[in-house]
């Protein structure tokens, strides 16, 4: 049955997507033939704040019992454009909007969104089709090294290594954070071969600038590491020897506030530097926002150990992204780019200047947002952000992939699944997607195993959290599905991130329990080597690099998709159920033929078998002649 219209079919809108600025774009709608309008349709299309803009359609042809109206758009300003088509029919106006995520319908619905972005806007290679592994300094790995004084205040609890993480507040109601395990750059150094063996390309750090809480999102120094991770040399070192395996180091950037205690802000006096908090006439005292000076300032959350910035403020801005500023010395040691901390509360004029400096360090660093929304028409603070039109953001944290993989494993419907997916790739540019950061786990929710296996935690005390762990039965389930997720994070588009510790089974609820130490000798051998089966899968195929995707036929316990590329495409199948499950083997389209299976199997009937939880990955090739 034909539609009126559909957005990601090629049959009604090309290219699928967002569009480069100057590049044309066509619609077509297909009108039953009874439908004789007045005059021609149009595609109205607009901006927001801009008025309407009116495209009058051809009739192109007739297929069937309907008349097809086309029309080509080559837009020339880069943003979000929403739009729907209008005729009128014996003086009646009818509409067609938005249903279903992508279906036309008449008259009810929603606006279609297009996306339109630089003409230039490109992302970095050196991530394209590759893994990243995200870590936690102080959890992952300790080198045993002694790094000298304790600052005051810390308690270094590293012969207690796999203890659970310090959550009581004191008798004011604050907790501190200020446990610390002794992981350390030099101990992430060790490692490297361990990584490299998973097939990561890319590590990307949670901080590790100076700073006195064992998170260290409260930035005591932006120009040094924290002494209980090294030293400055220590993290150039470690860039230098990454390299040589293949592997980047992003790092976290905090932008967005500082530490009370610090050498901005100086509220306890640790410094000798004259902070904001000690006299208007300190250098950082325009940083800040006081209301009532000096104990009633702007603070992160109102968390006031967590004093915010003015991005803006021109010291503070020329301080970050000024030539020679931290962002410029930490990319000459060797930092690959920035994942950058609540980027949606980081001013455009603050993104602006930091993409502009991070780009004259070289086109391939990468600048990477977190923002938990469709980042492409999120709204902040009123205003409507373009993070991903090309000249803010590379891409960001995928947490919108994040959501459906882990509802879909739990029993989402496969079509809104799909529709969550598809909704993302039509809203976002293809150099974007091909660098999206994608998980199941991070520093800020709980781990992928406890969400699948355990109790929720939703409503639960810290208390709850700190030693609630998994039973044998619910560690198996939980497995199980992680299994079934992560075979969906690797071959989806973007890029799978690992948080460190998933691959080996280890479990945490909400922080600070998701950041419990690394396990090592206590692994789950099993579920490492299945990491390493699905890396090598990933690296071993340039579809996952950049390669297109399309949904294949399915049911709802099995999801199946082609990611493809020129002559070669992999089609992935996805059980998430705890049966066996037999689906007929389609390929992709009718110029492609099964050439191997990379894991899984293809029965002599044509099916894949998927065991319970289980994925299989087909490659295939275009069909040529002698085929």
């Amino acid at each position: 049955m034909s539609h009126l219209y559909d957005s990601w079919d090629p049959q009604y809108k090309t290219p699928f997507g967002a569009v480069r600025m100057g590049k044309v774009c066509y619609f077509t709608i297909h009108l039953p033939r009874e439908v004789t309008p007045d005059f021609a349709p149009c595609l109205v299309l607009f901006r927001t704040g801009f008025k309407e803009r009116f495209i009058h359609m051809n009739l192109l042809s007739q297929e069937g019992e309907y008349n097809v109206w086309g029309c080509g758009y080559v837009p020339k300003y880069a943003g979000v454009h929403y739009y729907y088509f209008a005729y009128t029919q014996n003086s009646q106006r009818f509409y067609i909007k938005k249903t279903a995520g992508h279906i036309g319908n008449l008259n009810d619905g929603d606006l279609f969104q297009l996306t339109v972005y630089a003409e230039d806007f490109g992302t970095p290679d050196f991530l394209k089709g590759g893994i990243m592994y995200q870590i936690f300094p102080d959890r992952f790995a300790s080198s045993g090294q002694d790094h000298g004084e304790i600052p005051d205040g810390r308690v270094l609890r590293s012969h207690e290594w796999g203890a659970t993480p310090w959550h009581r507040p004191d008798e004011h109601g604050h907790v501190w954070n200020n446990d610390y395990f002794g992981g350390d750059l030099k101990g992430i150094q060790e490692k490297l071969p361990y990584l490299d063996s998973l097939g990561v390309t890319c590590i990307y750090l949670n901080p590790i600038f100076e700073s006195h809480e064992n998170h260290r999102y409260n930035t005591a120094n932006y120009r040094k590491v924290d002494p209980l991770l090294g030293t400055n040399e220590d993290f150039r070192e470690l860039c230098s020897e990454a390299k040589k395996y293949g592997i980047s180091i992003i790092l976290d950037g905090v932008f967005s506030h500082t530490g009370a205690d610090s050498i901005y802000f100086n509220k306890y006096g640790r410094y000798d530097t004259v902070g904001a908090y000690q006299s208007k006439d300190s250098p950082y005292y325009p940083w800040y926002t006081f209301i009532r000076y000096p104990d009633e300032y702007e603070a992160w959350w109102g968390i006031d150990t967590l004093p915010n910035v003015r991005e803006t403020n021109h010291e503070y801005l020329n301080y970050i992204c000024g030539e020679g500023g931290v962002l410029d010395y930490w990319l000459s040691l060797g930092a690959a780019g920035f994942r950058l901390d609540v980027a949606d509360e980081l001013p455009d004029g603050f993104l602006d200047a930091l993409r502009i400096r991070v780009k004259k360090n070289g086109e391939e660093k990468i600048v990477i947002g977190e923002v938990w929304e469709d980042a492409s028409n999120k709204e902040a603070y009123g205003i409507k952000r373009r993070y991903l039109l090309g000249d803010q953001l590379d891409s960001v944290m995928n947490y919108p992939f994040r959501e459906a993989i882990i509802n879909y494993i739990k029993g989402m419907s496969g079509r809104d699944f799909e529709n969550a997916v598809m909704t993302i790739l039509e809203n976002y540019p293809k150099p974007c997607v091909d660098v999206l950061m994608n998980f199941v786990s991070t520093h800020d929710i709980e781990r992928a195993i406890n969400r699948f296996g355990g109790e929720s935690c939703d409503d639960k005390s810290k208390d709850w959290m700190a030693e609630r762990y998994l039973n044998e039965q619910e560690y198996a389930r939980g497995k199980s599905m992680l299994e079934a997720a992560m075979a969906l994070m690797y071959f989806l588009p973007g890029v799978p991130s690992v948080y460190y510790g998933d691959e080996a089974g280890l479990e945490g609820y909400k922080d600070p329990f998701n950041r419990r130490c690394y396990p090592w000798g206590q692994e789950d051998q099993d579920l490492i080597d299945y990491t390493r089966e699905l890396g090598r899968i990933r690296r071993a195929h340039r579809v996952f690099r950049d390669g297109r995707m399309r949904f294949l036929p399915r049911n709802d316990a099995v999801m199946a998709f082609a990611r493809y590329h020129d002559n070669r495409a992999v089609q992935i199948y996805v059980n998430r159920s705890e049966q066996e499950q037999y689906v007929e083997f389609v390929p992709c389209s009718e110029h492609f033929a099964a050439e191997c299976v990379e894991h899984g199997e293809l029965t002599h009937d044509g099916r894949v078998r998927l065991a319970p939880w289980g994925y299989a990955a087909i490659v295939c090739h275009r069909r040529t002649l002698e085929d």
